[in-house]
């Protein structure tokens, strides 16, 4: 019998799932990492929240372990990588605290409508202020939505039932969907311009971190107020500072934190600021939710082999998977591409098998491209819930095979269609494991992806690599790996570098200042 042991505070409800399915469970919590690692190895799965700390310590332990569940989203507590080498399945619930976190931005919307903490304060210090607070209504006015995905979408439908107008910035968003959930898409600028009160419903990735920067609140509405029950690190917290100082933004509230737990900071204190110590999920519903989700996932693993909502690893038999691996990490590392490369709503994507590739099961492969292509703007997605999430942003999924071979034994192709047109790129396996990029929006390039890569599209010159290998070098840059593709002598060509560290944003304006250089990306796989 499947042994689990439970490891954080949950529901009850929980334990009683694992014991009908016929798993056997522990509930022993508070443990220190010592205490755990003495006992982990008795344990077939780990039942966590956010307190328990599974580092490659405990892991190594953990002999008999096979799947780690996370009842909630963030995994930050769990080394993947580590346990992707030792095997172990990571499981979150990243659907389980969406209506609760999705009403307490509404919560927090009100607050700051009527100054609701400043008044209770201030009525309970025997003060009765009744003259003192002029707030706002909401019905009329336009709530700007960055984020529309699972959470945004829900907080734009209780927003139009208390009658206001929704404008949603989401590069995701197709017109379809905004159509059918009653909003209008627009540009940031735009959002920043027209919107009253401006809520955050996207994950901090590298396109999002900062994403109301100090420029860009200085181009809100004059009056606006925010709120943010996503992620810090969305929103310049020092010039949130200023600006509510000044009385530009009229109020402020958040539930997360660059750092947390913050228990000091800048803003505390501030009139018309009001923080919540990420209380995003914490509702009982939510909590029971993820905790029988959890189990659910977990016992199904163990139990018959079934695979929800894993980090690390997608549906598979076990018969196929050896084979398949290498197949799902390049249609992955494609999917990827195309999505750093493409900034439009991509209303459809086509996966296109050639060869070997065309008599593989479609499925795993198909989610790799979209968990690729999607986790560029979300860090919840994984090769499960890739093509759920797909739907629901109106993205149109098609599968072509074609068993003959080509120009190559087994292929992979992923084309978009975006407002600039067909997009596409492709890739092919070297010794049936080893995942290589050969073509790139028509341009013939053999190259891999991996790790920090820098991609320039430029005008084919004499000299041009010389300059760009003497920019990167004075700026103390190493260069893994040089890949060059071309159109023709003297048309476009494309350069895809590996370097061994991060590209920075004063690296690429380096590089853009190049002559004959048209575009420049950091890219990460």
């Amino acid at each position: 019998m499947p042994k689990v042991l439970i490891s954080d505070k949950m529901s009850p409800l929980a334990a009683k799932i694992f014991r009908e399915r016929g798993v056997e469970v522990d509930e022993i919590t508070g443990k220190t990492p010592e205490e755990l690692k003495a006992i982990i190895g008795e344990y077939d799965g780990l039942a966590i929240r956010s307190s328990t700390k599974v580092t490659k310590d405990i892991l190594a332990a953990a002999t008999n372990l096979k799947v780690i569940g996370r009842a909630g989203i963030g995994v930050d507590n769990v080394d993947i990588p580590a346990a992707s080498a030792a095997g172990v399945v990571v499981m979150n619930t990243p659907f389980g605290n969406s209506i609760t976190t999705a009403e307490h931005a509404i919560a927090l919307m009100f607050a700051l409508a009527r100054q609701l903490p400043e008044a209770n304060a201030q009525t309970q210090a025997g003060t009765w202020p009744k003259n003192g607070f002029m707030g706002v209504e909401v019905t009329g006015k336009t709530l700007g939505l960055i984020g529309a995905g699972n959470i945004g979408s829900i907080v734009a439908d209780r927003a139009l039932g208390l009658k206001m107008k929704v404008v949603a910035f989401d590069p995701f968003l197709s017109a379809d969907r905004a159509v059918e959930l009653g909003i209008e898409k627009v540009e940031l600028d735009q959002l920043l311009a027209r919107a009253d009160f401006i809520t955050l419903h996207t994950p901090l990735t590298d396109q999002t971190r900062n994403i109301l920067s100090a420029e860009n609140l200085a181009k809100t509405k004059k009056g606006v107020r925010i709120i943010n029950c996503a992620r810090g690190g969305l929103i310049d917290e020092a010039a949130l500072k200023e600006l509510l100082d000044s009385g530009h933004i009229a109020g402020a509230a958040l539930d997360v934190f660059v750092t947390e737990p913050a228990k000091e900071h800048p803003l505390f204190g501030t009139p018309n600021f009001v923080a919540t110590p990420h209380l995003g999920a914490s509702t009982n519903e939510a909590q029971v939710n993820v905790a029988l989700q959890v189990a659910e996932q977990m016992a199904d693993y163990l139990v018959s082999g079934g695979v929800t909502n894993a980090l690390n690893m997608p549906s598979l038999s076990a018969e196929e998977a050896p084979r398949i691996r290498p197949y799902m990490a390049l249609a992955e590392r494609l999917g990827s591409l195309i999505g750093q490369l493409s900034h439009d709503a991509v209303p459809r994507i086509s996966i296109h098998t050639e060869g070997a590739a065309a008599e593989l099961n479609p499925k795993p492969i198909v989610s790799a491209v979209l968990a690729g292509y999607l986790r560029v703007h979300s860090d919840t997605v994984n090769m499960v819930n890739a093509p759920f999430l797909a739907k629901e942003r109106g993205i149109e999924v098609r599968e072509v095979r074609t068993e003959r071979e080509g120009d190559y034994h087994t292929l992979v192709r992923v084309s978009v269609k975006t407002e600039a047109g067909e997009r596409s790129v492709a890739g092919t396996l070297f010794g049936n494991e080893a995942p290589r990029l050969i073509e790139l929006f028509g341009i013939k390039v053999e190259a891999d992806l991996a790790g920090h890569m820098l991609y320039v599209v430029n005008e084919d010159a004499p000299g041009f690599i010389g300059r760009i290998g003497t920019t990167l070098g004075e700026a103390g840059v190493n260069i893994g790996t040089f890949h060059l593709g071309r159109r023709a002598a003297g048309g476009e060509a494309v350069l895809l570098l590996s370097v061994d560290e991060p590209v920075t944003p004063d690296l690429i304006a380096k590089v853009r200042a190049l002559p004959g250089v048209k575009t420049v990306m950091a890219l990460k796989f």
